[in-house]
């Protein structure tokens, strides 16, 4: 009963999304004939992943990490012995920024709303933020903002968050999207997500 109420929640937070008028880039979105990409995977997920924003592929699909950087995502969750359809992938944004532009502060302002509200009906334990916008944005979100550094320095910590639905752990990741442009990091990311074997 629970289940199929977290699922019809989520299903109403699609619809919600997808009659989005809050920013400009539902425009963007509609001029291309591109879909919002709201968030897949386990419903009931022990970890939640946090990118930035869309990209070409995602928003042509309406799947979260289905181009490139996909692909690293699911080489990286093998890696630590996690299947893809055990966790919860979205982003900050559910609208592709035209060029993959860094998000506005504008825009993550309009977004983050639906953000939180999945967060609070999956309930993660765990919340593995992937770039800087998402590792800034959850540190705030649960009393970290002193803790906020670029990511370069704070990826693979663990951080402990403190809500109304119970502790969790915030990870930062570096983006996968690093290891397309600099394969040499690819090493460094797998490293990182060796943490997560601990929390599976």
């Amino acid at each position: 009963m629970i289940v199929v109420k977290i699922d019809e929640k989520l299903q109403e937070i699609k619809e919600e999304v997808i009659n989005c008028k809050k920013c400009p880039l539902y425009k963007e979105r509609i001029k291309d004939k591109c879909y919002p990409v709201i968030g897949q995977g386990n419903h009931q997920a022990k970890i939640f992943f946090i990118g930035e924003a869309p990209g070409a592929r995602e928003a042509q699909t309406g799947h979260p990490f289905c181009g490139t950087s996909g692909k690293i995502l699911d080489e990286l969750l093998e890696s630590a012995g996690i299947k893809r359809e055990d966790v919860y992938i979205t982003n900050i944004l559910k609208c592709r920024p035209s060029n993959n532009r860094n998000p506005k502060a504008e825009e993550i302002s309009a977004c983050v709303p639906y953000l939180d509200k999945q967060i609070e009906l999956i309930n993660p334990k765990i919340i593995c933020t992937l770039g800087n916008f998402s590792t800034a944005f959850i540190l705030e979100k649960y009393g970290l903002k002193d803790e906020i550094k670029g990511i370069s320095k704070i990826h693979g910590k663990i951080f402990e968050a403190k809500s109304s639905s119970g502790k969790k752990k915030v990870i930062p990741f570096y983006h996968p999207a690093v290891a397309a442009y600099n394969a040499n990091m690819k090493d460094g990311l797998k490293e990182d997500f060796q943490i997560l074997k601990d929390f599976k």
